[in-house]
């Protein structure tokens, strides 16, 4: 692919800010859209099935709008417009993009390429026993919505990968588009007949896979607000092939980057006014999509973050879900979170510097009131001279 060549160069700092902005930590935010206007913003809310603090899909409205109630949270992704009435119109779906993530319903139609690359998929890793597909189809047309559990069963033994016949078949109904996931209930997902729960208007496949990756690649330069091809691709987990052959009618401009050694992309109107207002200062979940992607958040912030949930004790350097803080729109320590009781427990602290103290010991308050804890208590910090002056900060916030 041959690469326009840029009219803008930004320097790193700018192109730091303008990300920061994109993904709704700098100025003021939206709060009459709400969690749905976080949403439709940053186009996918990442799914977890850790909950330390909260589940991720919870952490990422509150990092950017305050102490959003949880159950408020809950609602504005999976409560239609008007529920209970023929005209309901669900506000989100869960489909695969980054990951397991919450979509605007509006980008149904855009995924019509992921649900037909999963329809001629030859292999799958869950053999389907024969009828097993039209019974779960059929149940729910009859029954639905229901969870796997309720359709006759989930794991046929406790291992996370033993899947019953009845699950294979629904989870594949869901990547063919079939089904959709309309909620999450007790963690569970809550099935229904996509042609029951995706407005009428929504549901079609006729979008080519051009347009649709078009879209998403727009879309994800959006929320980025400046990034590489990787940076784009690695949003909705497309293929740096794909990205290629739509970003040039994508809407996108190419722009340079100080220090950033390979070609960007910006969106248009994040180019047209400078980054201004109060940034946040806030406990990222590790699933954010701020920092979803290794080497943008070493490129930008020059930090380097990493999940160790899945890495053994012995061998994690952070702590199991160690949650970056940001302040001052820099990346400036983290905190290993656990909960006892209402006390907020700060297992393992980890500042960059005595600056980085006050943010710390706010962004540690800010959470502990949001999950109902009235007290904190620091176990460890990575530099011990810092761990007296922390305890100090947020013993004098507490008084």
């Amino acid at each position: 692919m041959t690469t326009p060549r840029p009219d803008t160069t930004l320097s790193a700092d700018e192109a730091r800010r303008i990300a920061l902005r994109a993904q709704g930590f700098l100025g003021t935010p939206d709060r009459r859209a709400g969690v749905r206007g976080v949403l439709r913003h940053l186009g996918a809310v990442q799914l977890d099935t850790i909950s330390v603090l909260a589940r991720s899909h919870e952490l990422i409205p509150y990092a950017r709008l305050g102490a959003v109630g949880r159950k408020t949270i809950e609602d504005a992704y999976w409560k239609p417009e008007s529920a209970g009435t023929p005209a309901a119109r669900p506000h989100a779906f869960e489909y695969w993009s980054h990951a397991a993530c919450i979509l605007p319903i509006e980008e149904w139609p855009h995924f019509a390429f992921r649900r037909r690359a999963y329809r001629a998929r030859p292999h799958w890793n869950h053999a389907l026993p024969d009828g097993t597909y039209d019974q779960v189809i059929k149940q729910l047309r009859t029954e639905g919505p229901l969870t796997a559990t309720e359709l006759g069963g989930a794991k046929k033994t406790s291992e996370w990968w033993d899947w019953s016949g009845t699950k294979v078949a629904v989870e594949r109904a869901l990547m063919y588009g079939e089904v959709v996931c309309v909620e999450r209930r007790g963690w569970k997902r809550v099935y229904d007949l996509a042609e029951r729960a995706v407005p009428a208007d929504l549901l079609h496949d006729e979008l080519d896979d051009t347009e649709c990756l078009r879209r998403l690649v727009r879309l994800a330069g959006q929320s980025l607000g400046v990034g590489t091809r990787a940076d784009i691709a690695d949003y909705h987990r497309l293929k740096g092939e794909q990205v290629d052959t739509v970003i040039a009618d994508s809407g996108l401009v190419p722009v340079t980057v100080e220090g950033w050694g390979k070609p960007a992309w910006a969106d248009p109107a994040a180019l047209q006014t400078p980054p201004r207002g109060r940034h946040r200062t806030t406990l990222l979940s590790p699933f954010d999509s701020l920092i979803w992607e290794r080497a943008r958040t070493e490129r930008i912030f020059g930090f380097t973050h990493r999940l160790e949930a899945y890495v053994p004790k012995p061998k994690r350097i952070h702590g199991y879900f160690a949650m970056p803080v940001l302040a001052g729109g820099r990346l400036v320590g983290r905190v290993d979170p656990a909960r006892e009781g209402r006390t907020l427990i700060a297992r393992q602290v980890t500042l960059d510097g005595p600056k980085a103290v006050p943010a710390v010991a706010q962004a540690l308050l800010e959470a502990a009131t949001w999950v109902d804890c009235t007290d904190v208590r620091v176990e460890r910090v990575d530099a011990p001279d810092l761990r007296e002056p922390l305890a100090r900060e947020l013993t004098r916030a507490l008084a």
